[in-house]
């Protein structure tokens, strides 16, 4: 069982890895992770003992460090109103030590004693929360966080009497985080204006009054009223009325979509201008804006193998840095060098060292790439797929409702010698009327009477194979070839290329109904940009037999397709690319996708018409049945895998250059200063590039349509 902490004023990454560390030893923890970006601390523990395990945890946090507050959820706003006036405090603290260093160095004749007031004023003004917590904590035995390394590197500076390098040095951080906090403020904000898209009331309608209700109180079944311009509260379907409605919240697209009776309304959409009728298809804690946020907001908590590469990596690389500088503080003495002159190279040592760029630009980069695909209609669940969807060099499809439109038709109906086309219409009708597949639905539309259900008897549902039933007290066998075969029932194979359902009636072979579908005008346009990002390979996996399959592959000139597979056939084929070093993602919408989508490096499933099991099982969702939505994941991965990759080189190249140049005494603590905050700032603004929009490039289809 899950419980989460809120936390208030933890703006370090580096002191969030250690409180995780120190939670993860707390007994009863299954596992802990901390979400730096929004603040919450995520326990697993035995439901059993959970109350308990949380409360020790809590203690552990209020121990940890005393900045560190836990916010009770009741208290959120007003802790959101208490973090707008500590922004103002900041700034003033800012605006008066920048005042006082001035008076320090430019009021004439000013006695040394007087200069020094004001050095001392500007340092304990700007630094005070620092000096506290770095004493703090070296009583609880927490010495190499950035605390102490800066109150360390100030203090030595002031007893080299370097006032002003010790002031700016405490000046510039305070100001670096400042502005990291608003860096981190500002990608948190853009992400969580996507998850206004929540109606919090609705007009539900009881014995023909209309009241509005919290939208938690909704269930399935209930009607209700939306009136023009407001947002459509549950997943429901349209009773009465019709409307145009903007579906851009969830789509990521500003196209209009058309409802009218029977419709169905994804909760998020925002209505037009008439009123709708609905009726509750889906409650609150199960709709489709529900699952975004819920997506969005616990994709930070899975981290990606960079972050957890970059948190081992700072937990060495302090410690390390700190004995280095030791070392070159005391070592050259020995052979009678000055000890002050290897003293402030010791301490420009130490201002250079902190790792706050690459422990705070890193987890912000995967949680800007998550927020940017989540406006494009894309939800990642993790920082982790966005990493390995970077990676993708393989893509496989299925057929029906990803690369085709899935609206089947009734091309043709044949029946032997001794039957009837409406007799195999029929039969085949009552027999998939159970089934809600839209080759089953087109069939019982094309039929057009009303099924009496009391004529199915002893119905079965044979996975991937089709349907046995006892229909007008016949036995039937009605799906694909093999389900025929496999009774050892001959069959006639027809030339047409479509679906062929085959029906046996008391182990004879009566007839067949084909059924065709369309390939999507949008996935000419996505086999084209998926092969100019460079995808080496793309095939398409499908229960659907053989001339289907090759007609589809071959008008989308796919490298390879794979017909007539079970769920676990898909699974096995899969394994083939595997052993080819691909790194494949699949795409897919049915029950049958979930096995292979929780096996594949990443599954990905179409949203808008998919199932519960294939989006829970899936790794990336797309909230439209627009294959091309893979093209805007896969530019947003690359983008933000470059991004960290960047700010990694970046950061290490310049603080090993100045570390360096400090230990052989070629740069001074001005330049440490660039090396700390300056990188560190500049990292975090390269992150949020990540949240700009994608450029692509305006190229031609060469993919002929149908």
């Amino acid at each position: 069982m899950k419980k989460e902490i809120k936390l208030t004023r933890i703006h370090c990454v580096g002191c969030a890895t250690n409180l995780e560390q120190k939670i993860a030893e707390v007994e009863g923890v299954k596992s802990v992770s901390i979400d730096f970006v929004n603040k919450i601390v995520t326990i697993d523990a035995s439901p059993k003992n959970i109350e308990q395990v949380k409360k020790r945890v809590e203690e552990v946090i209020v121990n940890f460090d005393s900045s560190i507050k836990i916010v009770d959820q009741s208290d959120i706003e007003k802790q959101n109103k208490k973090e707008k006036i500590m922004k103002i405090i900041d700034v003033s603290r800012i605006a008066l030590c920048v005042l006082l260093l001035l008076f320090a160095n430019l009021l004439p004749n000013m006695p040394q004693w007087l200069s020094i007031t004001f050095f001392v004023a500007a340092y304990v003004l700007i630094g005070y929360e620092i000096i506290i917590s770095a004493f703090i904590n070296l009583f609880k035995g927490k010495m190499l966080d950035e605390n102490f390394l800066m109150l360390v590197a100030t203090v030595g500076a002031f007893a080299l009497k370097e006032f002003n390098e010790a002031v700016a040095v405490m000046l510039l951080y305070t100001i670096g985080e400042f502005f990291e906090k608003l860096a981190v403020e500002k990608s948190r904000n853009r992400v969580k204006s996507l998850l206004k898209i929540k109606s919090q009331t609705a007009n539900i309608i009881i014995s023909g009054d209309e009241l509005i209700v919290p939208v938690e109180n909704l269930k399935k079944g209930d009607i209700i009223r939306i009136k023009p311009y407001e947002k459509v509260p549950v997943d429901c379907v349209v009773i009465e009325g019709s409307s145009s409605l903007n579906t851009a919240a969830i789509t990521g697209e500003s196209k209009e979509f058309y409802a009218e009776a029977k419709s169905e309304l994804l909760s998020g959409f925002i209505n037009g201008e008439s009123v709708l009728l609905c009726k509750v298809e889906k409650p609150d804690s199960e709709s489709t804006v529900s699952k975004i946020i819920e997506l969005v907001e616990s994709a930070t908590k899975s981290k990606a193998k960079t972050e957890r590469f970059i948190t081992k990596f700072a937990k060495w690389y302090t410690p390390i840095v700190v004995i280095v500088a030791i070392l070159l503080a005391g070592v050259p003495c020995i052979f009678g060098q000055q000890f002050s002159t290897w003293l402030y190279r010791a301490l420009v040592f130490l201002v250079v060292s902190c790792p706050c760029a690459l422990v705070i630009s890193v987890p912000l980069s995967y949680f800007a790439g998550i927020g940017s695909a989540a406006r494009k209609g894309v939800l990642v669940k993790g920082a982790n797929h966005i990493e390995t969807l970077a990676k993708v060099n393989s893509i496989i499809f299925d057929k029906t409702g990803t690369l085709t439109y899935g609206n089947f038709e009734v091309q043709d109906i044949y029946a032997v010698e001794s039957s009837s086309e409406q007799e195999v219409l029929e039969l085949i009708a009552y027999g998939e009327s159970f089934s809600n597949h839209s080759i089953a639905k087109s069939i019982v539309k094309k039929y057009g009477k009303t099924i009496n259900t009391a004529f199915v008897e002893e119905y079965k549902e044979i996975a991937g194979l089709g349907v046995e039933a006892t229909l007008f007290n016949e036995r039937c066998l009605i799906g694909n070839a093999k389900l025929l075969k496999s009774n050892n029932i001959e069959i006639d194979e027809p030339e047409e290329v479509g679906t062929i359902v085959y029906l046996a009636k008391n182990n004879e072979f009566i007839g067949y109904i084909v059924v065709a579908d369309q390939i999507k005008d949008d996935s000419f346009d996505a086999i084209q940009k998926l092969r100019e990002l460079g995808i080496k390979n793309m095939a398409m996996f499908t229960g659907d037999n053989q001339a289907v399959a090759k007609n589809v592959s071959n008008k989308l000139k796919l490298d390879n397709y794979y017909a007539g597979l079970l769920p676990s056939g898909k699974v096995e084929a899969l394994q083939k690319y595997k052993e080819q070093g691909y790194v494949s993602a699949f795409v897919g919408d049915g029950i049958n996708d979930a096995p292979i989508l929780a096996t594949v490096d990443v599954g990905v499933s179409m949203g808008g018409m998919a199932s519960d099991a294939a989006v829970e099982a899936s790794d990336v969702v797309l909230m439209t049945n627009e294959p091309s939505k893979l093209v805007d994941a896969i530019k947003i991965s690359k983008k933000t895998r470059k991004i960290v990759l960047e700010n990694i080189i970046f950061t290490l190249l310049i603080k090993l250059a100045v570390l360096l140049l400090s230990a052989i005494g070629y740069t001074g603590m001005w330049v440490a200063i660039f090396a700390d905050v300056g990188v560190a700032l500049l990292a975090v603004l390269n992150a949020l590039r990540i949240l700009l929009p994608v450029k692509s490039k305006k190229t031609k289809c060469n993919v002929k349509k149908q």
